[in-house]
């Protein structure tokens, strides 16, 4: 006899059912459960309002007090993220404290991070600053607030960051690939990245956990600063896996620089397409070697050659 749906529907159930009980993460075990992403997405839109009174809600800043607009806010704001932080942190440790610890940790976590956001303010102003000088395409600093998802995504990376040196879990990850999947740019909450960042465009940008970061630093799209390999997977946990770059460095679209023991010097410039597992000293251009190019016109072929000034190249 022909199975009904109802038939159908209660055999998935169980089976799937069964499935979860042979694993020990698909299911919250007990009282465990995992943070709300939702919950940690308006978080960010609250602080993002914060961090650029007047640029996003419907709030007119003119017609209230900014003090009391952000310290509204930061008070909205304390009431969803420790509980949230609570949550992420009972879920991983709930074996080795009790309840009343976590809490009480989450409150520390929460005090720091609170006294954290003045300066991710000044660094972010910065960025913009940093935004508008390069970019001659940018029509004002407010323009590069409001429009440019390089900006956003540093703006969720410096949030996350915070959280991620006070050893919080599950929060970082989920802020970051927030802003991964809003704008193509992936930058782990782990970097440590300096002050006058700026990403151009974006899309493609791959900034990994043990990366270091100087100040001045410039990025254009499809630039990724990578681990050589990752087949070693958890056992390269904690260890450096990234590139340092040094202050005052721009790479350009398409570079990879890989390795946790590649250091790129102060003032260097990476030509696109670039792919660099050494380090390279200060001041120089790494660049690639122009490939043959021949253009096909009916039965001609023309070749065309390029000479390049060798003078403070650093080929690869």
């Amino acid at each position: 006899m022909k199975e009904t749906m109802k038939d159908i529907i209660l055999n998935a159930s169980v089976q799937m059912t069964e499935s979860c009980h042979k694993t020990d993460f698909i299911v919250s075990r007990g009282e465990r459960c995992l943070p709300d992403r939702s919950c940690i997405i308006r978080i960010l839109k609250d602080l993002k309002r914060i961090m650029f009174p007047g640029y996003f809600g419907e709030e007119n800043i003119a017609l209230i007090s900014p003090q009391y607009f952000i310290g509204d806010r930061l008070t909205d704001i304390y009431g969803k993220l420790k509980p949230q932080i609570e949550i992420s942190l009972y879920y991983r440790d709930y074996e080795k404290y009790t309840e009343e610890e976590i809490s009480e940790r989450a409150e520390e976590v929460c005090e720091e991070f609170f006294k954290r956001l003045p300066h991710v303010q000044q660094m972010l102003l910065k960025d913009v600053q940093a935004g508008f000088d390069g970019d001659p395409a940018a029509k004002s600093r407010e323009d590069v607030v409001i429009s440019y998802p390089g900006l956003f995504a540093i703006f969720v990376y410096r949030i996350a960051h915070e959280l991620y040196t006070q050893d919080v879990p599950f929060l970082p990850r989920i802020m970051t690939e927030y802003a991964h999947s809003r704008t193509g740019i992936d930058i782990n909450s782990g970097a440590q990245i300096g002050e006058y960042f700026f990403i151009d465009h974006g899309t493609g940008v791959v900034i990994g956990e043990t990366t270091e970061i100087g100040n001045n630093v410039k990025l254009y799209q499809g630039v990724t600063l990578g681990a050589l390999s990752t087949r070693s997977g958890q056992k390269l946990k904690g260890k450096k896996r990234h590139p340092t770059i040094k202050d005052n460095v721009t790479v350009y679209s398409g570079a990879s620089i890989l390795g946790g023991e590649t250091e790129i010097g102060e003032g260097v410039i990476v030509a696109g397409g670039a792919f660099v597992t050494k380090s390279v000293p200060a001041h120089t251009k790494v660049i690639v070697k122009n490939p043959e190019i021949k253009i096909k016109d009916s039965d001609k072929k023309i070749e065309l050659q390029t000479t390049e000034n060798k003078e403070g190249i650093w080929e690869i």
